[in-house]
């Protein structure tokens, strides 16, 4: 348990580092300096006015010298990426496969807030998190995978995984780019942002062709039926309004990452 704490301590950290990174990525703005600063007044927040969750409560969730409200987003962030990082280390304990799916969780968090708040998934997130997922494979390689069935077994475990995972990040992304890319031709419009492909991409390197399947299958199904429900309750345009299908996949991807505990 006092592992679980730890580990919820630095997810707090660590959120309050991704919300600072989906403020600035999409601007392009340095994720290190300046220090962190209030989006409307643009001055400089005391480090005692930075402490994940604690300051937001302590402030009313509002700048302490222009009275502007912060956004309820900050200790969202903050919150889930300590409880996420906090139940990866109760169930896993200090392993590697617990840190290979806080690491994930950290990366899906930020996606699914940058979507929803900029509409934009930052590459930083998609193409280094690709890279990382093919590192951890590399460093605990995992003995499941449907492409085993198809994979010479004298392969050896490594190998096996890698390759299932590099195809896991290949075939979903280049199929749901060839969709969107069909779709665009067919209605002259865009269907789906290259950032969604290469979001794909990352999750296919961290849990296979099987995670990244079930994301989009979860995905698709969750911004279904919230969209529908949003579009319509909101009276919005259902042929021009675009869904942020990046921060349903990010569920979807999270709800992969949870059936990875069992």
């Amino acid at each position: 348990m006092l592992e679980a704490l730890f580990a919820a301590v630095a997810g707090l950290i660590i959120g309050s580092f991704l919300n600072v990174c989906i403020y600035r990525m999409p601007r392009d703005l340095s994720v290190v300096r300046p220090r962190s600063f209030c989006p409307a007044c643009e001055h400089p927040v005391a480090w005692y006015d930075n402490i994940p969750v604690m300051s937001y409560l302590a402030l009313r969730g509002h700048c302490r010298h222009c009275s502007k409200p912060i956004p309820l987003r900050y200790p969202v962030v903050e919150a889930l990426t300590g409880a996420l990082l906090f139940i990866f280390v109760l169930r896993l304990g200090l392993s590697v496969r617990a840190f290979k799916l806080s690491v994930f969780a950290a990366l899906v968090v930020g996606l699914i807030f940058s979507d929803l708040e900029e509409r934009i998934l930052p590459d930083e997130f998609t193409i280094g998190g690709t890279v990382l997922g093919l590192l951890f494979v590399v460093l605990a390689p995992d003995s499941n995978g449907l492409m085993r069935l198809f994979l010479p077994s004298n392969w050896g475990v490594r190998w096996l995984s890698l390759t299932e995972c590099v195809i896991g990040a290949a075939v979903p992304s280049l199929l749901l780019w060839g969709m969107g890319a069909a779709y665009e031709k067919i209605r002259h419009k865009e269907g789906l942002g290259f950032g969604d492909v290469l979001m794909v991409a990352m999750i296919g390197a961290f849990f296979g062709i099987e995670g990244a399947v079930a994301a989009v299958m979860y995905g698709s199904l969750l911004g279904s039926i919230i969209g529908i429900i949003y579009i319509y309750g909101t009276r919005k345009d259902p042929g021009s309004y675009p869904l942020p299908f990046g921060t349903f996949l990010g569920a979807g991807a999270l709800a992969v990452a949870f059936m990875a505990l069992r």
